[in-house]
C-alpha cells in the first residue's frame, strides 16, 4: 500500500514538472499547441534546452536600456553642418543658436557645445548627442585651433576611465565621441593645411568621416575630381580615416554591393536642407534654384542617403565598437602605463628613503600651471598615496603571516 501511494506521488510530481516545462516553453515563444521542431523530429529523447532564445533576451534588454551615440561635427562656419545634422535625424537641434557677425567670427576662439536629444523610432530609443565646434577655422590665426577639440575627446575618455574604475559601474553614461564628421570646403583645390593638421591630430582619437560640403555648388565632374583629389591627399599625408569593415562571406550580395558603394563614396558629397519644395508633383526636401531643384534624398544629386545609411542604418554599432576596442583602449593603455611608471618611481623613491633615512617630499606643483593640469597632478598624487598605503598594508600582512 505504501509503495502504491509512493508511486502515485512520484507520478504526480513528474506530471507537475512536465507541465512547468511546457509552460516555460510557451513563455519562450511556443504558441498554442505547437511543439519545438527538435522535439517533433527527434522525439521525446531529445529535450529542448532553450538557449536558442538568447538573442531575443539580448534584444529585449538592449531595447529596454536604449542606445547612446555621440556625433561630432567639425569644419569652418558656413559649410552647412547644422543643416546636415538636422536633416540626418529629422530634428531641430539648433533652434536657440545665435548667429555671429563676420567681425565676431574672426575674433572668436574655438568652443565646444553639446546638444542632446532623445529620439524614439518603433520602440527603439536613441540618446543622441551632437558635439559642435563653433569658431573652428574662422580666426585669422588658426594655429593649433584643433587643440580644444582633442582635449575634449580626451576628457570624455578620462571620465569614462574614472567611471569604469570606480565602485558604482552599473549605470555608466557613455559620452565618448563615436564619430567625427569633418567638413571640407568645396571651394579649394583639395585639402587645406588646416584640414590635414586637424585630421592628423585626431585620427588616433576618433573615427573621422570626411564630408565634401555644399555639393550643389559643384558640377558632377567637379565632384568626382575633388573626391579623387581628397582621397589621394588623405593617403599621401598618412591620415587614418574610418575604415569600413570587410563583409562576412555569408552576407547577401545586395548588402555587399551596398557596402562597396559606400566605400567608393568617401568623401561623402552632401547637401543639407530643411525646406520642403514641390518637385514633379512630389513634396521633397531640397533647394530651389532658378535652373531647377536639388533634392537632398536623391542619390543622383548627392550622397546624403549613403551617408545616412552608413551612419545610422548599417555602421553605427561598428563606429561604437571601434571607439571602444581601438581608440579608448589605446587611451586606457597609455593611462595604465603612466600610472605604472609613477608607481615604480614612487617605489624607488621610498626605497631610497628607507636606505638613506632621508625623506623626499612630493615636489610642489610648478607655478603658472593651468588649473586643469594642477587638478590632474594633485589627483595623481593622491592616487599614488592610496596605492602606497595599500602596498604597505599588504607587506605588513605578509610579514604577519610568515
Amino acid at each position: 500500500m505504501r509503495n502504491f501511494a509512493w508511486e502515485i506521488k512520484l507520478d504526480l510530481e513528474l506530471a507537475d514538472r512536465e507541465s512547468e516545462a511546457w509552460d516555460m516553453d510557451r513563455s519562450l515563444g511556443w504558441q498554442g499547441n505547437s511543439v519545438p521542431e527538435d522535439r517533433t523530429e527527434a522525439g521525446d529523447d531529445k529535450e529542448y534546452v532553450g538557449f536558442a532564445t538568447l538573442p531575443n533576451q539580448v534584444h529585449r534588454k538592449s531595447v529596454k536600456k536604449g542606445f547612446d551615440f555621440t556625433l561630432m561635427v567639425a569644419g569652418e562656419s558656413g559649410l552647412g553642418k547644422s543643416t546636415l545634422v538636422n536633416s540626418l535625424f529629422l530634428t531641430d537641434l539648433y533652434r536657440d543658436r545665435k548667429l555671429l557677425g563676420a567681425e565676431e567670427r574672426i575674433m572668436q576662439t574655438v568652443e565646444i557645445t553639446k546638444h542632446a536629444v532623445d529620439i524614439e523610432e518603433k520602440g527603439v530609443r536613441l540618446r543622441l548627442t551632437i558635439v559642435d565646434t563653433p569658431g573652428f577655422g574662422d580666426a585669422v590665426n588658426n594655429t593649433e585651433c584643433w587643440k580644444p577639440v582633442a582635449e575634449y575627446i580626451d576628457q570624455q575618455f578620462e571620465q569614462y576611465f574614472r567611471d569604469e574604475s570606480g565602485l558604482n559601474r552599473k549605470n555608466i553614461q557613455d559620452n565618448r565621441v563615436h564619430c567625427c564628421l569633418y567638413f571640407i570646403s568645396p571651394f579649394g583645390h583639395g585639402l587645406r593645411p588646416l584640414d590635414v593638421e586637424f585630421m592628423k591630430a585626431l585620427h588616433q582619437r576618433v573615427n573621422i568621416v570626411p564630408i565634401l560640403a555644399k555639393a550643389d555648388t559643384l558640377t558632377p565632374p567637379e565632384v568626382d575630381c575633388k573626391k579623387r583629389k581628397i582621397r589621394e591627399e588623405i593617403e599621401r599625408f598618412g591620415i587614418k580615416i574610418y575604415q569600413f569593415p570587410d563583409c562576412d562571406s555569408d552576407e547577401d550580395e545586395d548588402f555587399k554591393l551596398q557596402d562597396q558603394a559606400l566605400k567608393e563614396s568617401i568623401p561623402f558629397a552632401v547637401i543639407g536642407s530643411n525646406t520642403v519644395v514641390e518637385a514633379r508633383g512630389r513634396r521633397v526636401r531640397g533647394r530651389l534654384y532658378p535652373w531647377g531643384i536639388v533634392e537632398v534624398e536623391n542619390p543622383g544629386h548627392c550622397d546624403f542617403v549613403k551617408l545616412r545609411t552608413m551612419l545610422v542604418r548599417t555602421h553605427m554599432q561598428d563606429l561604437k565598437d571601434v571607439t571602444r576596442e581601438t581608440h579608448y583602449e589605446n587611451y586606457r593603455a597609455q593611462c595604465i602605463q603612466s600610472m605604472t611608471r609613477l608607481v615604480v618611481k614612487e617605489r624607488n623613491r621610498n626605497k631610497l628613503t628607507r636606505e638613506s633615512g632621508t625623506d623626499f617630499p612630493i615636489p610642489a606643483v610648478p607655478p603658472g600651471t593651468d588649473p586643469e593640469t594642477e587638478k590632474l597632478i594633485r589627483e595623481k598624487d593622491e592616487e599614488l598615496r592610496r596605492m602606497q598605503e595599500m602596498l604597505h598594508k599588504i607587506q605588513k600582512q605578509m610579514k604577519e603571516t610568515h
